[in-house]
């Protein structure tokens, strides 16, 4: 059935992705995988990589190995290659990052050996990317999972920032911070299929996924494959209410909250007034200082390989092993 391109980034959670490279070759050589290794550099190199291999007609499969970010790079290179109108291999995952929240809201398993066990003889399925215009990519840009306005973005860059607190601490640290530094909602005029509206607000989802920040379940009912993003938008809750709303995102229950309003669309467009938006895409900067986003569901683009469903009622294209 051909080879699997492993595009694999060693400093992926803080490095510990290079320590489990051995674990991740034994466990793929004693699961019979055929693959070649391509180990990822600097920035954006996983989108380069993924389009060379996408490019090759032997790989049935281009597998991002490491976290979000190096899935978005991924699928950034199989979009590349797809837009000149060439059949793409399918989508895998290895999840040696942090957060790992596509893999999650696709079905695809965080263990390394039910990852490794997918890779060799799962089934594809095909699933919504979005697409958005503006910020640091004019040009436009894929994402996977979602993408975040306001509080939760910048929470992330001031984790980010943190030498010795990582994970789930350093996010509560950043989210004190933030709370107490930066904790301003900016006017938005927000446009989806259901019309245009102006809001104040603190925090906008756009999600294909269901999850952010590895705890965080921005749209707990999402499904990515339906043709629609999620939308979770806060308005201006008080810095109390706001620290309630984090332990309901925890819990997915944050529908209910008087402060957030949620819908689906296809579309989602949003312009500041004139205040600077920060935001990400599959936490990747996106924006710091621009102040308009546009945004569009593209239906089922490319296949992603996750585990066999237990199911007989879910249709799906199973790989035959390498």
């Amino acid at each position: 059935m051909g080879r699997v391109a492993i595009v694999y980034n060693p400093t992926a959670g803080q490095g510990r992705a290079g320590e489990r490279l051995p674990q991740v070759e034994a466990l793929l050589t004693e699961a019979g995988v055929d693959y070649d290794l391509m180990l990822t550099e600097y920035r954006g190199h996983g989108l380069a990589l993924a389009a060379r291999a996408a490019g090759n007609s032997s790989y049935r499969a281009v597998v991002a190995a490491g976290g979000d970010g190096t899935a978005n790079e991924v699928i950034n290179g199989l979009m590349a290659v797809r837009n000149t109108n060439r059949a793409i291999p399918a989508l895998g995952v290895l999840c040696v990052g942090r957060g790992n929240d596509f893999a999650y809201g696709v079905g695809i398993p965080t263990a390394l050996e039910e990852g490794v066990a997918a890779i060799r003889n799962g089934a594809t399925e095909p699933i919504d990317l979005g697409f958005l215009k503006g910020g640091l990519f004019p040009e436009g840009r894929y994402f996977g999972n979602g993408i975040g306005i306001g509080f939760d973005t910048i929470v992330g860059f001031e984790a980010a920032k943190l030498k010795w607190i990582h994970g789930f601490l350093g996010y509560v640290v950043g989210a004190i911070k933030t709370l107490v530094l930066y904790y301003k909602a900016p006017d938005m005029t927000i446009t989806t299929d259901l019309g245009t509206e102006e809001r104040r607000c603190i925090q906008v989802s756009v999600m294909n996924g269901r999850r952010m920040g590895g705890a965080f379940y921005m749209a707990p009912e999402a499904s990515p494959d339906d043709g629609y993003f999620d939308l979770c938008i806060a308005g201006t809750p008080k810095r109390r209410q706001m620290l309630g709303l984090i332990t309901r995102y925890m819990a997915g229950s944050q529908a209910s909250s008087p402060h957030i309003h949620t819908e689906r669309s296809r579309i989602f467009t949003v312009r500041s007034d004139g205040s600077p938006l920060s935001i990400h895409a599959d936490g990747e900067t996106v924006s710091t200082e621009h102040t308009s986003l546009e945004v569009e569901c593209i239906p089922r683009p490319i296949l992603v390989i996750r585990p066999v469903p237990a199911t007989a009622d879910v249709q799906a294209t199973q790989i035959a092993p390498a």
